[in-house]
């Protein structure tokens, strides 16, 4: 009986220590890190935003649109043909709650009339007062909780008539494992 009791007690042990750990977005840039909360509101997204990120896909790429008061744009180029180059395109994912606040990510889209999202493209408001304008008409997929101060200057520096960077602002996008207690110590508490 005491075996017995010692192996439950064990176990006990042993699951209490192993702690559920969540998916974070990491974007590295020379300007610092930006770390962001992915919605499981929005899961064919979220799972196209990890498993890309996975891969490296954005290792070589950069935040190619930035606009001050708006946002910051990375992954694959718009261009006058749409998004070309985008590996897929996503299904619309709107939600009423997540909102084109200072800080939400989103999915980029050309103009298509089904208001498909380039599974490669996406944005950080940069905006304070919010983009009330784009809500239910791009899907929001993250939320940043650490790092708005770098997308603040990566929209303030000098950039070409197409808004691209003069100077590349190369990314580095991955997702990282984290606690809760993690996230609190870093300021986002899970819900």
């Amino acid at each position: 009986m005491s075996k017995l009791i010692l192996i439950l007690s064990f176990l006990i042990f042993s699951i209490q220590t192993k702690q559920q750990t969540y998916p974070v977005g990491q974007i590295k840039t020379d300007k610092g890190e930006i770390l962001f909360w992915l919605y499981d509101e929005t899961p064919i997204h979220r799972k196209s935003f990890i498993e890309l990120a996975n891969k490296g896909y954005w290792d070589s790429l950069t935040f190619n649109r930035v606009i001050n008061n708006f946002v910051a744009q990375g992954g694959c180029p718009d261009t006058p043909e749409g998004f070309s180059k985008s590996p897929y395109l996503l299904k619309p994912e709107f939600n009423p709650t997540l909102k084109h606040v200072y800080g939400a990510v989103g999915a980029g889209r050309d103009n298509n009339p089904e208001k498909l999202s380039a599974g490669c493209q996406f944005y950080i408001v940069q905006n304070k007062k919010g983009l009330a304008r784009l809500d239910g008409d791009y899907t929001i997929f993250g939320q940043v909780f650490k790092g708005m101060n770098v997308v603040d200057a990566i929209v303030s520096v000098k950039t070409d008539s197409t808004d691209t960077p003069l100077t590349p602002i190369k990314l580095d996008v991955n997702i990282i494992q984290l606690t809760a207690k993690q996230l609190k110590e870093i300021g986002y508490v899970v819900k």
